[in-house]
C-alpha cells in the first residue's frame, strides 16, 4: 500500500507510454511540489516504461501490475494500492499547465457534496480548440445522449473564454478526472466490463443518483491529444459509443423512465443507423448493428449490474440534464454551440 506524502495523488495509468512520460512528465511533476504526489500505474508495458520513469523522474511513485487490465479495471487494480484523500486519474496524453490544479483542490475542499470534478480541457495540437472528450464539461439530454460545452456531435468550438465559469454538470472527463477516494470506492469505482468508454460517466451517474454533485472548473486548464487509444470516429468508438450507452440507461435510470425511453432510445439508434445508409456509410450500420449484438448478448450480466448500482441510489441529484432533444437541436434545428441551446447553468 502507498501512503501518499499530500492528500491528493496523481495517478497515470500506463501501457508503454514512455514517449509521453518523457513529454508531460517535467511539468507535471514541476507542479507537484508542495501539491500533490505523482504515481504511474504500469500496466505490465512490453517496454522500458516503468525503468524510464524509476530512472529519470524518482519523485514518482510506481505501481507495477503484471497483467495488462486495460483502462478500467487497471486504475481498479492499481487504485486498491493507494490511499489518498483524493485521486485525479489523469490520462497519459495530457499536459497540464501552470497552476491547474488548485482551483480544482480548493473547489473540492470548499463543497463536500461534489464528489468528482473536471478542468477546462483543450486540444494539444490546435490549443485555441476545445477537445472532444470533456471540453467545457459534460451533459446528458432527456433521451440519454451525451455531449458537451464546446463540444456538440462534430462541431468543436474554439475557447473565447465563454466557458471560464465553474458549474455543476452531469459528467466530467475520465481523461481529468478529479475524485474523492472515498466516494470513488464506496460506489464501486470505474466498470471495466465498459472496457474502454463512458466507464466515468456510469460513475458520474451513480454518483448523482447517490445525492453528489458532478462539477467543471474553469479557471483550470488542459491539454489532450486525444484519441491515442481509441481514434475518434473509428468503428471501435461507435461500437463502444452506442452499446455502453445502453448499458448507462440500463443500469442508472429509475424504472419508471426506463420502461418508456429505452425503447425510444432504440427507435432513435434505428433512425441513426438509416441516416448512416443515407450517406453510405456501411461501416457505421455494422458497428451500430454489432454494438446492440453486443448489448442484448449480454443482458443478463448488465441486469445484475444495474441491481448493484440500484443499491447505492439515496436521493438522485437530477440537475445538469438538458431537457431537450441534443439531436434534433443539432441535426434539425441546426444548433451546433451550447450558447444556441439556452440551457440555464448551474453556478458553483
Amino acid at each position: 500500500m502507498i501512503d501518499c506524502q499530500f492528500d491528493t495523488a496523481i495517478v497515470v495509468l500506463s501501457y508503454n507510454g514512455k514517449h509521453l512520460h518523457e513529454l508531460f512528465f517535467p511539468q507535471l511533476i514541476e507542479e507537484s511540489r508542495g501539491n500533490y504526489d505523482v504515481v504511474l500505474i504500469d500496466n505490465a508495458s512490453t517496454n522500458d516504461t516503468a525503468k524510464f520513469v524509476a530512472e529519470n523522474f524518482p519523485e514518482v511513485k510506481i505501481i507495477r501490475l503484471p497483467i495488462n487490465k486495460g483502462f478500467a479495471n487497471g486504475y481498479y487494480e492499481g487504485l486498491k494500492q493507494l490511499k489518498a484523500k483524493y485521486y485525479v486519474l489523469l490520462s497519459a496524453d495530457f499536459e497540464i499547465t501552470s497552476n491547474w490544479f488548485q482551483p480544482l483542490h480548493s473547489l473540492m475542499e470548499q463543497h463536500n457534496d461534489i464528489a468528482a470534478c473536471q478542468p477546462k480541457i483543450k486540444y494539444y495540437k490546435e490549443k485555441t480548440k476545445f477537445e472532444y472528450a470533456g471540453a467545457g464539461g459534460g451533459f446528458i439530454d432527456k433521451w440519454g445522449y451525451l455531449f458537451c460545452r464546446g463540444r456538440i456531435f462534430f462541431t468543436i468550438e474554439e475557447d473565447h473564454n465563454q466557458y471560464d465559469n465553474t458549474i455543476e454538470t452531469f459528467w466530467a472527463s475520465g481523461g481529468c478526472f478529479f475524485t474523492r477516494a472515498d466516494v470513488y470506492h464506496q460506489l464501486g469505482g470505474l466498470d471495466f466490463d465498459l472496457y474502454a468508454h463512458m466507464e466515468e460517466i456510469d460513475l458520474c451517474w451513480r454518483m448523482k443518483n447517490a445525492g453528489y454533485r458532478i462539477a467543471y472548473c474553469g479557471a483550470s486548464t488542459v491539454y489532450h491529444i486525444g484519441g491515442s487509444v481509441i481514434s475518434y470516429g473509428s468503428p471501435q468508438k461507435i461500437f463502444y459509443n452506442y452499446r455502453n450507452s445502453l448499458v448507462l440507461l440500463l443500469k442508472n435510470l429509475p424504472a419508471s423512465k426506463l420502461i418508456w425511453l429505452f425503447p425510444l432510445r432504440l427507435i432513435l439508434d434505428g433512425i441513426s443507423g438509416f441516416r448512416a445508409l443515407l450517406h453510405g456509410n456501411f461501416a457505421e450500420i455494422k458497428s451500430i448493428l454489432k454494438a446492440h449484438g453486443s448489448f442484448y448478448g449480454s443482458l443478463g450480466k448488465w441486469i445484475k449490474k444495474r441491481k448493484e448500482a440500484q443499491k447505492h441510489i439515496t436521493h438522485p441529484n437530477l440537475k445538469a440534464v438538458y431537457p431537450k432533444s441534443i439531436v434534433w437541436q443539432y441535426f434539425a434545428r441546426k444548433k451546433t454551440k451550447f450558447s444556441d441551446l439556452n440551457y440555464k447553468e448551474i453556478e458553483i
